[in-house]
């Protein structure tokens, strides 16, 4: 497989909504809350504001990378400030962290190494930017067991945050530490 990562552009938010809405939706499904329509739909128009302010701004706050295979997107990464979930869920203590978030990769491309070139990808954007440490959340299960693989246990566990079987992580992540795991 051939992919290259770049930034994203004006001619590329169609795709990227469209991206937004297939891996939200297939996920909703493997993770069996598909019935969760206003959850949905609301995370897909958050992606689609972070995306606009990645573009309005020239990466200022909200940051993307985009990985393409013969000029189809096939995934996204991005990184923000802290959301505000993560920073209620850890009391202030991740304020003024940068968040690594919506790393998506679509369906069909999903195990292939896609998300692991945009991880790597996003190092080497922390580096150049000076950003020594991030955190990440996930609520999602299968999420979550790809980043304590990655990342290891969170620190922050918060059991049954979604319901009864639901629980959100909260990882802290050095990048040095992710870039040698990597062999960076």
């Amino acid at each position: 497989m051939n992919v290259v990562i770049r930034n994203p552009g004006m001619d590329d938010v169609e795709a990227l909504h469209q991206l937004f809405k297939i891996v939200i939706t297939d996920t909703f499904a493997k993770e069996g809350i598909e019935h969760m329509q206003d959850d949905l739909l609301e995370e897909i128009e958050v992606k689609k504001n972070y995306l606009k302010s990645d573009l309005e701004r020239n990466g200022e706050k909200r940051y993307f990378l985009i990985a393409e295979e013969r000029d189809k997107i096939i995934g996204c990464i991005e990184y923000g400030p802290a959301s505000e979930l993560i920073r209620t869920c850890t009391n202030n203590a991740y304020h003024g962290l940068m968040e690594l978030g919506t790393v998506f990769v679509h369906p069909d491309y999903q195990r292939k190494g896609v998300g692991n070139h945009l991880l790597n990808e996003i190092y080497r954007t922390f580096v150049e930017k000076s950003i020594d440490e991030f955190c990440l959340d996930s609520g999602y299960r299968r999420s979550q067991t790809i980043w304590r693989k990655k990342f290891g246990k969170p620190d922050y566990l918060l059991k049954d945050f979604w319901g009864e079987g639901y629980d959100h992580m909260i990882w802290r992540v050095k990048v040095a530490d992710s870039m040698k795991q990597e062999n960076i």
